[in-house]
């Protein structure tokens, strides 16, 4: 596998672009499937889960024409399961998302359990409650779930859990189903948010978008739609924590305000300078940050996808920082790999790591275990002195867009080694 290799400890300046956003791609390139017509998608990032996506997409029928670097359209005019990639299924965590569409189009769907990053155990058994509440018959053999319903049905259908990828599941299967179905307790995360606004564009009747509770009228059918992907909420997130770790000034352009309330707030607390334009934010060099507390929240709350960039933030600052992640029990493999670099660490529990600072970081080698861990490690390389090479490489392409050479352009001394 490929490497980064990354000569750390100076400053960046610059400007730095950030793309589509990766987790409202793939639930909306899913629910291509649920109309015959073409769809035009915009601002999707070149990153390896949306390339994964569209190889599955196609073993199902679909034909696909790039249009530039970041646009292309979608048809499914032949839908069939009689061809789909299991391999890349089994693969791939967002394939999860396939469920829905495939119920709804098809009436029966056969696919394997989905795999993804190491985090944690990640069990599908909210979207099975929901789709059985809809009417779905399920039962699971050998790894393989099989779905089947003549028709879904409109219910109330009460979350156990804020999980956002079966909001998104249970909202396409009831966007062509009979009736009306209300979800509570769903998920609102901005990239939900954004596949609900996709699917009313395309002819969805979904109500109370931002909030917990939604509810989906559904129709007989839904037409081809022209529509740009949001802003990646995680990845100007990811380029705050470098640039407030590195104590850049860098400039990021292409943000959602609105997506990055908690995130700003929590900057602000630490004593990190920023301004907030229209065409982006403005990180600045700052001195005398103060140690945290971060707890991950569903979403106002803050990110589980953030708190890794943020815990190699708080070992460049004064005090003890506390970061709680309850979601996943995995999601701390990173700080053993961090405390090889200097870092004054201790993992409590596996959602809690309590770390001291400030204290200096090390070049030495490094292996990433998952995609946003990844990319906190390469800003740990880019804050250590000396060199750090971090195995692994193509697990941060995952979500992150060619990250090497943006970086380079703020002046950053970061290689791939095949």
């Amino acid at each position: 596998m490929a490497k980064f290799v990354i000569k750390g400890a100076r400053r960046l300046k610059g400007e730095i672009e950030i793309k589509g956003m990766k987790n409202a791609a793939t639930p909306i390139l899913a629910a291509t499937i649920l109309t015959s017509e073409p769809c035009l998608l915009e601002n999707l990032p070149k990153i390896k889960d949306v390339e994964n996506m569209i190889n599955i997409l196609k073993s199902l029928g679909a034909k696909v024409k790039n249009l530039n670097n970041h646009s292309l359209e979608i048809c499914f005019r032949d839908l069939s399961l009689s061809k789909l990639d299991e391999e890349k299924v089994g693969a791939m965590r967002s394939s999860i998302l396939l469920l829905g569409p495939l119920l709804s189009r098809l009436g029966r769907v056969e696919i394997p359990e989905p795999g993804g990053c190491i985090i944690g155990n990640r069990p599908i058994d909210t979207h099975l409650y929901g789709f059985k509440k809809m009417g779905a018959k399920i039962k699971e053999e050998r790894g393989i779930y099989h779905l089947e319903s003549d028709f879904l049905k409109g219910t109330t259908i009460i979350l156990p859990e804020f999980s956002v990828t079966a909001t998104e599941n249970l909202v396409m299967a009831a966007v062509l189903s009979k009736g009306e179905t209300t979800i509570k307790l769903a998920a609102a995360e901005p990239h939900v948010q954004d596949l609900c606004r996709f699917l009313n564009k395309m002819g969805a009747k979904i109500e109370g978008i931002g909030t917990h509770t939604l509810k989906i009228k559904g129709v007989k059918k839904l037409r081809g739609v022209k529509y740009k992907i949001i802003p990646d909420q995680i990845e100007a997130g990811t380029f705050a924590a470098l640039a407030a770790a590195t104590k850049s000034q860098i400039f990021i352009k292409n943000v959602n305000p609105d997506h990055l309330e908690i995130i700003l707030l929590m900057l602000e607390r630490i004593g990190v300078k920023f301004d907030l334009y229209k065409e982006g934010l403005m990180i600045h060099p700052s001195i005398n940050l103060r140690s945290f507390k971060l707890q991950v929240l569903p979403y106002p709350g803050f990110p589980t996808d953030l708190q890794a960039p943020f815990a190699i933030l708080s070992t460049q600052v004064r005090g003890t920082s506390l970061i709680h992640d309850p979601l996943f029990e995995s999601r701390m493999g990173y700080v053993a790999e961090l405390i090889k670099m200097g870092a004054n660490a201790i993992v409590a529990d596996p959602h809690r790591v309590i770390i001291n600072g400030p204290t200096p970081l090390y070049g030495t080698e490094i292996k990433t275990f998952d995609l946003r861990a990844g990319a906190a490690l390469i800003i740990a390389g880019l804050v250590a002195h000396g060199e750090t090479i971090i195995r692994e490489a193509e697990i941060v392409d995952r979500g992150y867009e060619k990250i090497e050479e943006r970086l380079s352009c703020l002046g950053a001394e970061i290689k791939r080694i095949n």
